[in-house]
């Protein structure tokens, strides 16, 4: 099961675990928290800006969603239908329904009736940071432990993660296909993304999975302004994105790490 907060964030961490476990045979579940209201409308029309429908974003993503899944050949997708939060200190993070206005413990007991149904002996989410600050992915992580935690059923959690010095080789690739990104203002420093290699403990090569992860991620269409990996051609995408990380932290198998298989201890 992986617990993700918006429409397309499947694609980029997790969707090569998604296929690679489907092809094996796995049940694979994935969780998508809120209904991605904030994310561009058609011709690119921001949030707030005139023409942006919301209602009319969701719907669309809804059906983007859908795609993907049958991309990577999910098995179940569950949407708990929250409303989009936007990015951290928007209006909209205070919004009634909003996810990050949502009480944890609601949205945990949610979850785990999910966890409850389908008995995952994996889950996946994000940090404690959501990996980069967004207010969806940190409820979306504060929510699933919660429901673990509650459930005790998963045997493996595990939070996705990227090696610091692969940041390196994306920079130069983004300036390659020329995306550049403004300077962070110090005032709002956020933490160093991704973990150095030795703080990893989990590899897993997707790259056999490249063309289902790259169709995943080209099912969003609607928001390809920000998904600068289509960019790359399927190829370069691939070998780019065809190592999926994470670090363990639950286990219940004993298995040791650095392990290269999410099922390493279950079979």
């Amino acid at each position: 099961m992986a617990v993700h907060a918006h429409p397309d964030d499947e694609a980029t961490s997790t969707g090569g675990i998604l296929a690679r476990y489907a092809a094996e045979g796995v049940t694979t579940v994935l969780v998508t928290c809120t209904d991605g209201r904030c994310g561009d409308g058609p011709g690119g029309v921001k949030p707030g800006d005139d023409g942006h429908d919301p209602q009319a974003v969701v719907a669309m993503r809804q059906a983007e969603l859908a795609a993907s899944c049958e991309a990577l050949k999910v098995t179940h997708l569950e949407t708990l239908d929250y409303a989009d939060s936007g990015m951290m200190g928007w209006a909209t993070n205070d919004a009634p329904g909003a996810f990050w206005n949502t009480p944890v413990a609601e949205a945990a007991d949610r979850l785990a009736e999910l966890i409850r149904r389908y008995r995952p002996d994996v889950v996946v989410t994000y940090d404690e940071n959501g990996f980069y600050g967004h207010p969806d992915h940190i409820q979306a992580h504060r929510i699933t432990m919660a429901a673990v935690e509650r459930t005790g059923i998963p045997a493996k959690v595990y939070w996705t993660t990227v090696p610091q010095r692969a940041f390196q080789e994306f920079g130069k690739v983004m300036q390659e296909i020329g995306v550049e990104f403004p300077e962070p203002d110090a005032a709002d420093e956020m933490p160093a993304l991704g973990l150095p290699d030795d703080e990893i403990t989990t590899w897993v090569d997707t790259r056999a999975q490249g063309g289902q992860k790259f169709a995943s991620l080209a099912a969003h269409a609607s928001q390809a302004e920000n998904i600068f990996f289509l960019r790359l051609g399927e190829e370069r995408f691939t070998e780019l994105m065809g190592m999926e990380t994470f670090v363990r932290v639950r286990d219940s198998t004993g298995a040791p790490t650095p392990e290269d298989d999410l099922f390493a201890g279950l079979r």
